[in-house]
C-alpha cells in the first residue's frame, strides 16, 4: 500500500507539469524492470541473453534521451553544415518538448540494469516496487541521481512510523535547502540574468562580478534543491546520498569534481570512465578516457555545443592537473590552490551559462579587459547579497557538516530561516537544473 501511494503521488506530482509525458516514464520503468528480471533469470543460463537484455534496456533509455533531448541539436548541426555546402535543409527540425527530469530518471534506470548485470543488486520485488523507486518525487526532476543500490535495503525495511530524529532531519534539510534557494540564489538571479542578456557586456569589473554572481546562484540553487530533496526523502523514511560537499573549497579540479554534483560525478566514474579503462592503462588512454567522460558529462547537461565545450574544458583541466601532480608542479598553499581552482571553474561557468559561443567569447573578452575597466554595480544591496553568498560558500560548514542536536537554538534558527524564506517568496523561480 505504501509503495502504491508513493508511486501514485509521484505520478501526480510529475503529471502536474505535463501529464502527456507520464506514459514515457512508465514505459521506461516497465522496460527496465522486465530487463532486470530477465538479466537475473539468465544469470546461470546464457551470457549472451543477459548481454542482449542489458543492451536492449540501455538502448531504449539512450534512444529516449537522443530523441527528446538531442534531436534538435543534431538536426540543426547537420542542417548548418549542409547549408554551408549549399545543400540546404536535409533534416526536418521538430518542435520537441523536453520532458522535465528525463536526464535524471533515465540515469537512475540505467544504473539499475547495469548493477543487476554486475551482480551488485537484486531485481526489485515487483513492478510497483521499482516504479516507486523511479518515480520517487523528491529527486525525480532534478536529482540527486539515486541508484537502486542506494535505496534497495531501505525500501525493504521501511518502518511503519516516522521517528522524531528522522523527522527533525527532514525539517532541517528542507528548510536549509529552501533558504539557499530563496534567500541567496534568487536574490542574485535578476542582475545575473540581466548581464547575460546584454548584447555587449561592458567592463572588466562588472563582468567578473556578474560571473561570480552566477557561480554563487548556480551553486546555491542546485545544492538548495538537493538539500530539499534529502529533507523530503527523510519524511518518507529514506536517506538520499550527499550531492554537494563545499565544492568551492576544492584545492584542485579533481577535488572539485569529487565535491560538485557528486551523484553525477560518481555515476560517470563508475559507469563510463572505469569501464573505458579508467587510469589503469597508458597515459594516452587515460587522457582519452577523461576526455570522453567529460565530453559526455557536458552533453548530459544540455543540448548545446557550449555544454560540450564546457565538458571538454573540464576534461583538459583534469588532464593538466594529473600531469602537474605527477611532476609535482602543484603549489603547497591550500589557499592559492583554492583560488586558482575557483577562478578556473568560474571561467567555465561562462560557457555553461551563455546562450551561444559568441556570447561566451564576448563575456570572456570583457572579463580580460577588452571593453575597459568598468565600475562596480550601482546596487549596494546586491553586493551585500553576493558577499554573503561568498562567505557561506567559502567559509561556512555545509549542510551535511552540521551536527543537528535537539536544542532550542536550532529550532528557533530553523524557524527564523523558514519565516524569512516564506516572506521573501515572490513569483515563479524554477530551479536551474530543471532544464537538464
Amino acid at each position: 500500500m505504501r509503495f502504491a501511494w508513493i508511486t501514485l503521488a509521484s505520478y501526480f506530482f510529475y503529471g502536474w507539469w505535463n501529464w502527456r509525458f507520464l506514459p514515457l516514464m512508465i514505459a521506461s520503468t516497465t522496460v527496465d524492470y522486465i530487463a532486470g528480471a530477465k538479466i537475473k533469470t539468465a544469470e546461470t543460463e546464457n551470457p549472451r541473453t543477459r548481454r542482449a537484455w542489458l543492451v536492449g534496456s540501455l538502448s531504449f533509455n539512450l534512444a529516449l534521451l537522443a530523441f527528446f533531448k538531442y534531436y534538435g541539436l543534431f538536426a540543426s548541426t547537420i542542417n548548418q553544415a549542409s547549408s554551408s555546402l549549399g545543400s540546404g535543409t536535409v533534416v526536418p527540425v521538430l518542435n520537441i518538448i523536453l520532458p522535465i527530469g528525463i536526464s535524471f530518471y533515465t540515469f537512475n534506470s540505467m544504473s539499475y540494469t547495469i548493477d543487476i548485470y554486475r551482480g551488485l543488486v537484486r531485481p526489485a520485488r515487483s513492478l510497483l516496487h521499482y516504479s516507486a523507486f523511479v518515480a520517487l518525487f523528491p529527486h525525480l526532476i532534478a536529482g540527486p541521481i539515486v541508484r537502486y543500490s542506494d535505496i534497495e535495503t531501505q525500501f525493504n525495511s521501511l518502518k511503519n512510523r516516522l521517528g522524531s530524529h528522522q523527522a527533525s532531519l527532514g525539517i532541517y534539510f528542507f528548510v536549509i535547502g529552501l533558504s539557499k534557494k530563496v534567500l541567496i540564489a534568487d536574490r542574485l538571479a535578476r542582475p545575473v540574468n540581466e548581464f547575460f542578456a546584454l548584447a555587449h557586456p561592458a567592463g572588466l569589473v562588472n563582468s567578473w562580478i556578474a560571473v561570480l554572481g552566477y557561480s554563487m546562484q548556480l551553486y546555491f540553487d542546485f545544492s538548495g534543491y538537493s538539500d530539499m530533496a534529502v529533507g523530503l526523502a527523510h519524511f518518507l523514511g529514506l536517506q538520499f546520498p550527499q550531492n554537494f560537499n563545499s565544492p568551492y573549497k576544492a584545492e584542485n579540479i579533481a577535488d572539485f569534481w569529487r565535491r560538485w554534483h557528486i551523484s553525477l560525478s560518481t555515476w560517470l566514474r563508475d559507469y563510463l570512465f572505469i569501464p573505458l579503462g579508467g587510469s589503469r592503462r597508458s597515459k594516452t588512454r587515460t587522457t582519452l578516457n577523461l576526455t570522453i567522460t567529460m565530453f559526455l558529462g557536458g552533453l548530459w547537461h544540455g543540448a548545446g555545443w557550449t555544454f560540450v565545450v564546457w565538458g571538454l574544458y573540464h576534461g583538459v583541466l583534469l588532464v593538466i592537473h594529473a600531469a602537474a601532480r605527477e611532476r609535482r608542479w602543484t603549489l603547497n598553499s591550500p589557499t592559492l590552490n583554492r583560488i586558482i581552482t575557483f577562478v578556473a571553474v568560474m571561467l567555465g561557468w561562462v560557457l555553461f551559462r551563455a546562450e551561444s559561443f559568441g556570447g561566451a567569447m564576448k563575456i570572456l573578452a570583457a572579463m580580460f579587459g577588452r571593453t575597459g575597466l568598468g565600475a562596480l554595480p550601482d546596487s549596494p544591496l546586491y553586493m551585500c547579497w553576493l558577499a554573503w553568498a561568498c562567505a557561506v560558500a567559502f567559509f561556512a560548514r555545509n549542510t551535511w557538516e552540521v551536527e543537528l542536536q535537539p536544542r532550542l537554538a536550532y529550532a528557533w534558527s530553523l524557524a527564523g530561516l523558514l519565516l524569512a524564506s516564506v516572506l521573501m517568496l515572490g513569483g515563479a523561480s524554477p530551479f536551474l537544473y530543471f532544464q537538464f
